[in-house]
């Protein structure tokens, strides 16, 4: 790999910004392509092809005009962004960590969100609405909000629905999701947007405790990310 090419490649990386390093199987050709600019001189459709690549993150080979040409896509870790320091957050955090994860807990109650109750996990304890302007949730962050509060899950959902995170589920009964929707109705969602929430939150395997919860939660996560058939959870 060209000197210059690998430096910008390794600034990107810790930087944490999306990038595709594109190779020229004919040896000839390197260059690296973000979501806003190219460092190199590639075809028209080869960005095109790199920049899909880096979305669904799948890195290969393909023949394009003619030629045959690598894309070693490079994304940063997949996001959870958790609304609510609550018990089954306490054990969804270790099992989403473990899965790859960059996990994020947000809550302003201070007496939740502590470094006790969860150790070694970034914590925010500003109002949801503020949180996520901050984080940008993007196709690489899940969202999921386990208050139980209006004031708090549903600012979060409001900034989740505008994003283009590619999971957002919500704790709660059937029940308690329709008043929800009718809340995000009044905020002015139409149902195909409101459709994107899985809820209630987390496969149907007959969850009952905090931590059979969370591993739904993290089972339907999974399943979404994959692009899997889901079973909707019971009421």
């Amino acid at each position: 790999m060209r000197g210059d090419i690998f430096s910008k490649l390794q600034t990107a990386r810790r930087g944490k910004t999306p990038v595709t390093l594109v190779d020229g199987l004919d040896g000839k050709i390197q260059a690296l392509v973000f979501a806003d600019r190219i460092e190199g001189d590639i075809p028209e459709p080869v960005v095109k092809e790199a920049r899909e690549r880096l979305r669904d993150n799948k890195s290969g080979v393909a023949e394009i005009g003619g030629g045959r040409w690598f894309f070693d896509c490079h994304n940063p870790p997949l996001r959870l962004i958790i609304i609510g320091a609550v018990h089954i957050s306490q054990t969804l955090v270790p099992m989403a960590a473990i899965a790859g994860y960059e996990v994020i807990v947000v809550d302003p109650r201070a007496s939740f969100a502590t470094a006790e109750r969860f150790p070694n996990v970034t914590l925010i304890d500003d109002w949801p609405d503020e949180a996520m302007e901050a984080l940008k949730p993007d196709n690489r962050t899940a969202v999921v909000t386990l208050t139980h509060d209006p004031k708090l899950d549903d600012p979060a959902l409001e900034i989740a629905l505008k994003s283009d995170a590619f999971y957002i589920t919500c704790l709660g009964s059937r029940r308690t999701h329709a008043k929800r929707v009718e809340r995000l109705k009044a905020m002015g969602f139409d149902e195909a947007t409101i459709s994107r929430i899985y809820a209630p939150a987390g496969l149907d395997i007959g969850a009952v405790s905090p931590a059979e919860i969370a591993l739904s939660v993290l089972a339907e996560l999974t399943a979404v990310l994959h692009a899997k058939p889901i079973v909707a959870a019971a009421a």
